[in-house]
């Protein structure tokens, strides 16, 4: 959820349930959400492992989610998890510009941007997502230059449920 930022693009007929890993971060979506009149149920929960049980939600969305865990893809798995089968998960991130000068520089710097902001800039999502059983690209839209931020439309696959456990 971190900030509440996106809450002002979700409809007013949609039940949202939010989690963050930080606990500084829900404070101010906790703050916004009532001034746009929406009702946001948020828990501080790891993005990995989230304490929901599987196929509880009609669709999810995730923010520069996959550039924080340390593990994409058993992010990306508990997504796919939780939605219904044939649900839309969306994905929007900053990815690693695959360019041949540009992709190996962001590999060189990622450690210092990781120690001073604590996010990857070179994150391979696009094949994070291919590689996480349960979601199917439907679309991908880039939204800057050099597709260094994707939004990424997949669906939850109703013939892969990923092997997790559920709560």
């Amino acid at each position: 959820m971190g900030t509440g930022k996106n809450v002002s693009h979700y409809p007013d007929h949609v039940r949202v349930t939010a989690v963050d890993l930080s606990a500084r971060m829900p404070n101010r979506a906790r703050q916004r959400a009532p001034q746009l009149g929406l009702a946001v149920d948020l828990s501080l929960m790891d993005a990995q492992i989230l304490a929901f049980a599987n196929h509880t939600f009609d669709s999810a969305v995730a923010t520069f989610v996959s550039c924080s865990v340390p593990d994409p893809l058993a992010g990306l798995r508990e997504l796919s998890r939780m939605v219904k089968p044939g649900g839309e998960v969306l994905l929007l991130e900053h990815v690693r510009v695959d360019k041949p000068m540009i992709g190996p520089a962001m590999d060189i710097v990622d450690p210092l941007i990781v120690r001073l902001m604590g996010a990857h800039i070179n994150r391979r999502t696009l094949q994070n997502v291919r590689r996480a059983s349960g979601l199917q690209i439907e679309w991908i839209e880039d939204l800057a230059p050099g597709s260094l931020v994707r939004l990424f439309a997949t669906q939850a696959r109703p013939d892969q449920v990923p092997d997790t456990p559920s709560f």
